[in-house]
């Protein structure tokens, strides 16, 4: 029996598999090793080198325009992750302008940052040309530091202008600023006012009083309860008289002198309070001033709304024809710039007053779910940005692309105007202020309940396909 068994083992598979292997071990003693010679390819070296990484934090890795795949739909935004930043190179200068830029070199930054190329057409109310009119009261602070002369002849301020204009284009700024913002060489000289030097002026104004007024704003109580305004108006009245004192300049008013040499001699105020402050404080203060008067007006162009007072008239439940007509004139407001919560309450009025003249009496923003935030330009088509009323600025880096903060991005109801008439409309009253914030739906994304305030990122060629 155990015969059998052993006979019925090697007859199985297992039989076989260990002959197999016995076949396969004896043929490796026949195995001769046969010698290779490398060719190495020219183009490839036979050594490497390997060397430990640096100590500290690795740079960050530089991707070469030439690997950043085109957009291949040119009406869709540029992804964000290939974002289009400006070329800068070094500018050619005149050669012929007084004035040493690298004192004011921070103050020329952020102006070429506030109106970058992509931007300048879209900001340019709100953040460019304020600061491109506080660059150049602040370079002529810069020029008279080395001259008693407050402003510039015609010849030198032509040379500086083209200089000034050339340095911002080299940094990135939008070539256009010239024409978007209606500066030109005559604005750096005293154009008909009388005095122009810092001597005359110090004889003519109560400087004391200028700097105490201007060298510090408030910017809650400027806008409304003003401090500096006045002072520099009052300055600019005395110099406008051509240099008589104080006292005597007491019963001038501006009816006599005329509009144009008071706007004049406030460039010569200008100009003295940069040679008095230091360029930041300088650029804070003229910033704040110019908030001032943005924040007064709407800045979007509205064309006759007549398909809206037609579909709207004698309304008094939601319509859908009268709904869609208002969201599609919306949407062309929504195309023209970006504009500040205050901008919006006006430009609101103003187009609920146009309506109210041709006869909607009721409050369609209610009715259609208007908010103040439709009146701006749109992220991504459906998220509406307001700038905040206090200055602001576009921060640019390597990383983030352009960036700045947005007020109010919470559906902040438009309000409806009381009358047809704008001259009921005061942002300044005591009971007039910016409508309460609602509380955010859960879930919600991008409010923060603390202040309704959230950064967004615009890449160049994103803000370039929605202003389209």
């Amino acid at each position: 029996m155990e015969h059998l068994k052993v006979a019925t083992f090697f007859q199985g598979p297992s039989y076989y598999r260990l002959l197999i292997f016995t076949i396969w071990i004896c043929g490796l003693q026949d195995v001769v090793p046969q010698k290779t010679t490398f060719q190495p390819k020219s183009h490839v070296p036979d050594k490497f080198i390997l060397s430990d990484p640096p100590s500290g934090l690795f740079d960050p890795i530089e991707i070469s325009p030439a690997v950043v795949p085109p957009n291949p739909y040119p009406v869709e935004p540029q992804s964000p992750m290939y974002p289009s930043f400006p070329d800068t190179y070094e500018p050619v200068l005149t050669g012929r302008c007084p004035v040493n830029f690298s004192s004011i070199s921070s103050i020329i930054d952020r102006t070429a940052s506030d109106c970058a190329e992509p931007l300048a057409a879209l900001i340019g109310n709100a953040i460019c040309c304020p600061q491109v009119n506080s660059l150049m009261h602040i370079f002529l602070g810069a020029y008279n530091n080395v001259s008693n002369a407050l402003v510039l002849h015609q010849a030198a301020a032509n040379d500086c202008f083209s200089d000034i204009i050339s340095i911002l284009v080299s940094r990135g700024a939008n070539s256009t600023i010239p024409t978007l913002c209606s500066v030109k060489s005559s604005n750096l000289t005293g154009g008909s006012c009388p005095v122009t030097d810092a001597k005359s002026f110090e004889k003519a104004v109560n400087t004391s009083k200028l700097l105490d007024a201007c060298s510090t704003i408030d910017p809650l109580k400027e806008c409304c309860r003003p401090s500096c305004q006045p002072a520099i108006m009052e300055a600019a009245l005395h110099i406008s008289s051509g240099g008589a004192s104080v006292a005597d300049s007491s019963n001038i008013s501006g009816a006599v002198v005329g509009v144009d040499v008071i706007n004049d001699c406030k460039t010569v105020v200008y100009a003295w309070l940069s040679r008095k402050l230091l360029p930041e404080a300088a650029n804070s203060a003229f910033r704040m001033l110019s908030s001032c008067k943005v924040n007064k007006v709407c800045p979007l162009k509205f064309k006759e709304p007549s398909d809206v007072i037609n579909a709207c008239r004698d309304l008094a439940s939601p319509n859908p024809s009268c709904c869609n007509t208002l969201n599609a004139y919306v949407a062309t407001l929504q195309r023209q710039m970006l504009i500040t919560n205050k901008q919006a309450i006006n430009c609101a009025t103003l187009f609920g007053s146009m309506l109210q003249k041709g006869g909607v009496t009721t409050d369609i923003y209610e009715l259609c779910n208007v908010d103040l935030k439709d009146f701006s330009l749109q992220a991504y088509g459906q998220q509406g940005c307001l700038l905040r009323s206090l200055p602001t600025d576009i921060i640019f880096d390597n990383v983030t692309g352009f960036s700045f903060t947005c007020d109010l991005s919470d559906n902040i109801a438009a309000p409806w105007p009381s009358s047809s008439s704008l001259q009921s409309l005061s942002l300044c009253a005591p009971e007039m202020s910016l409508p309460a914030l609602p509380l955010p739906a859960s879930g919600s994304f991008g409010t923060n309940v603390n202040g309704a305030r959230i950064l967004t990122s615009f890449i160049a060629y994103f803000i370039l396909c929605m202003s389209l």
